[in-house]
């Protein structure tokens, strides 16, 4: 009989429902009687103590909220009875030691990446056209449909074929009807002009020009984090000219990321002297790029150690399962990653609130701790000023799904960071040097976050849901994994492994663990596509902190 309840830290005084509970159930735990005293929904959470108004909740060990009403023993939380709260953080307070899982199963293993000239390893060879300000999303827009439909890129998809088919329907005069065809090969294809090109990826944003200076020079900092970013083999970059973001801004952040830059990148700006017009323009990139793809497409894949592995971890859409399941899990993959000599990057910093001082105190020293600290308490800061907070992170589905307050989310979200010493903290545009864990400063939104992981050297990203999100990126492939069952089997098109045997009791958090990084092994090789990467989903957004003027 699969378990009915889980209680995470034996310091807590909360109980998860693995499975819908009654009222009137008796729950026995650790020799304690608990009779519910209203039904439990799964993915939820019920006390084994009463809590008095203003007494401590606590889970994963750590204080999770306040209660804002009496709740008896056996009664369930959720956003009635109980409000954010969690401790305070005073930087490294003790040593920590790190004993590292053992990794001898994949110790001799390796991937066939793409050795870049500076020593990365890029799991994919793409070739990045990319503006310095949204005026040239047209002209990004133009390109994609002419490379995209020239070279072959084109991406075959049920509902292009059912759209032709109402046409030829209503052309003929026949009663509209939608037949399903199955398509044949796969749903991403290489050009077959360059096998060695795994595609040509097109950005564009909505910065650049108009908002505070310091935006816009973070801007350049970020798409410099993309270029640098070993999955990228080559690099268009499209100016207008008299925006804040200036290519010589742009090249000022490149060298500090990388003083002696050797990938291909070509710079045209559209109100240059010389030339004349739009098209004349649009010719020269074409040609420019063109020939970088000639020129990347002689670079092949060859063996690399699991040292060169740089895995984002991230999570969204989460449920009450996140942080007993998917979140656990590849944590332990981080562990593996890290204790193999590669490094592991976390983002979201609201969703680390309430698990500061555990972090800091895992920091290799006072100063990484220090800067942690900092960057929460600004971020809290400037979200006060606009009558924000943390508090205010859990999303409806969160709270529907058993996410009652940020603390609670946050302890299962820093989960996935798995047990490692913390070597590195970054703000958002800096670029990781560090191997080992690194904490990467970037709000909860799922795709601001991915987006600076990726510009911070993020070469594969693994992200765990419990409610199901389409995230993906257009350089660093996006892992999706699903907290339960369920969610699998109701959204396969985007769930790429299903951690839900870790509910039901057929896998353990480790055996997962070890399961996700085979799949990542596979995929940074090439074996094996994700379903966003299928799908196309290939999302960026810059994280704009300042006013617009």
């Amino acid at each position: 009989m699969s378990k009915r309840f889980l209680q995470i830290n034996p310091e807590d005084n909360l109980l998860v429902a693995l499975q819908d509970l009654k009222k009137g159930d008796v729950i026995e735990h650790a020799g304690n009687q608990i009779t519910l005293v209203e039904d439990i929904a799964a993915k939820h959470k019920f006390t084994i103590e009463a809590i008095p108004k203003d007494g401590n909740a606590y889970m994963y060990g750590v204080l999770v909220g306040h209660a804002s009403q009496d709740i008896p023993k056996g009664g369930l939380i959720h956003t009635f009875n109980l409000h954010h709260a969690s401790q305070e953080f005073q930087g490294k307070q003790k040593d920590y030691t790190w004993t590292a899982p053992n990794v001898d199963k994949f110790k001799n293993r390796t991937f066939k990446g793409y050795q870049r000239a500076d020593g990365q390893v890029g799991v994919a060879n793409y070739w990045l056209v990319i503006p310095l300000v949204f005026c040239e999303n047209r002209n990004i827009e133009l390109l994609k449909n002419a490379f995209v439909k020239g070279l072959g890129f084109e991406r075959q998809d049920p509902f292009t074929q059912r759209v032709g088919q109402l046409k030829k329907q209503f052309e003929t005069g026949k009663s509209l009807e939608l037949v399903e065809e199955k398509i044949e090969g796969p749903l991403v294809f290489k050009s077959p002009l360059f096998p060695n090109v795994d595609g040509i990826k097109f950005l564009t944003h909505e910065s650049g020009c108009g908002e505070n200076k310091d935006d816009s020079e973070n801007l350049c900092a970020l798409l410099a984090g993309y270029c640098v970013n070993p999955n990228v083999g080559g690099i268009s970059i499209l100016s207008l000219g008299c925006q804040h973001s200036q290519i010589e801004v742009f090249k000022n952040k490149l060298k500090e990321k990388d003083p002696n830059f050797a990938k291909p990148i070509h710079f045209f700006e559209q109100q240059q002297d010389e030339g004349s017009g739009v098209e004349n323009l649009l010719n020269e990139v074409i040609v420019k790029t063109f020939e970088g793809l000639v020129e990347i497409n002689k670079q092949v894949r060859t063996e690399a150690p699991l040292s060169k592995l740089r895995v984002g971890v991230k999570c969204g859409g989460s449920d009450g399962f996140s942080g007993i399941s998917a979140n656990p899990a590849i944590g332990h993959t981080a562990d593996l990653i890290v204790g193999l000599g590669g490094t592991v990057m976390i983002a979201e910093f609201p969703e680390l609130c309430g698990v500061e001082q555990e972090l800091q105190n895992r920091a290799v020293n006072a100063e990484v701790a220090d800067n942690f600290g900092y960057l929460m308490k600004e971020y809290a800061r400037r979200a006060a000023l606009v009558g924000a907070g943390f508090d205010m992170n859990p999303s409806p589905g969160n709270i529907k799904d058993g996410l009652i307050t940020d603390a609670i989310k946050s302890a299962g979200a820093a989960k996935k960071a798995g047990t490692s010493p913390i070597e590195d903290v970054l703000g958002y545009g800096q670029y990781v040097t560090k191997k080992g864990l690194n904490l990467v400063c970037t709000p909860g939104n799922d795709v601001l976050a991915t987006t600076g992981m990726a510009g911070a050297g993020a070469t594969i990203q693994l992200f765990t849901t419990g409610l199901g999100t389409p995230t993906g990126n257009p350089i660093s492939p996006m892992v999706k994994l699903s907290t339960n069952t369920r969610l699998a089997e109701k959204l396969p098109e985007i769930i790429d492994i299903n951690c839900g045997p870790i509910i039901s009791g057929e896998k353990t958090v480790e055996e997962m663990g070890e399961d996700v990084l085979e799949y990542v092994i596979q995929l940074a090789s090439g074996e094996v596509q994700t379903k966003a990467m299928q799908l196309g989903q290939d999302d960026f957004m810059f994280w704009r902190r300042g006013v617009s003027l």
